[in-house]
C-alpha cells in the first residue's frame, strides 16, 4: 500500500483545516497516511513514505519559522524521486507555497504536484472539496 505523510504548521487554523482535508482525500484514494505538525516531525518520519505534503501559511510574505526549520530537517532524509506537494493558506499573498515547492523540487529532487495548493484563509472554510481533490492528486502519483 502506498504511504504518505502530511506535515503542516498553522497560525490561525486554516492550514490545519487544509491538511486534514488533504488527509481525507488521500485516505479515500486508498493511501496509508499520517498527519503531523512540523514542530514534532523528524527526518526519520519521511524515510518509508512515497509522498510528503508540506503545509505552511504565508505570514508577511514568508514561511513561518517552524516550517523553515523543518526544511533543514527534511534535508537529512533521502527524498530524491519521492512525490512532494506544498500547500497553505494566506491572507493576501501566498508566497510560502512556492518557496516550499521550489525547495522540495530543486534542493531535495522531489517530483512535485504542481501547482501547489494555496487558499485564502476565508476560502478554506468552504474549500474542503478542493483540498480533498489535492490529496487525490497526490495519491494518483503514488498508487
Amino acid at each position: 500500500m502506498a504511504k504518505a505523510i502530511v506535515i503542516y504548521e498553522t497560525t490561525y487554523g486554516y492550514t490545519e483545516t487544509m491538511a486534514k482535508a488533504i488527509v481525507k482525500g488521500l485516505k479515500e484514494a486508498g493511501v496509508d497516511v499520517e498527519l503531523k505538525r512540523a514542530l514534532s516531525a523528524k527526518a526519520d518520519d519521511l524515510k518509508d513514505v512515497d509522498a510528503v505534503a508540506l503545509g505552511c501559511p504565508t505570514y508577511h510574505h514568508d514561511m513561518i519559522t517552524t516550517v523553515k526549520t523543518f526544511l533543514f530537517e527534511m534535508k537529512k532524509a533521502d527524498l530524491k524521486g519521492k512525490v512532494g506537494a506544498a500547500f497553505g493558506s494566506y491572507g493576501w499573498s501566498g508566497e510560502s507555497i512556492e518557496m516550499i515547492s521550489d525547495t522540495m523540487k530543486h534542493i531535495f529532487g522531489m517530483e512535485m504536484i504542481e501547482p501547489g495548493l494555496k487558499m485564502k484563509g476565508t476560502e478554506v472554510l468552504t474549500g474542503e472539496k478542493e483540498c480533498k481533490e489535492f490529496g487525490k492528486k497526490i495519491a494518483a502519483k503514488i498508487t
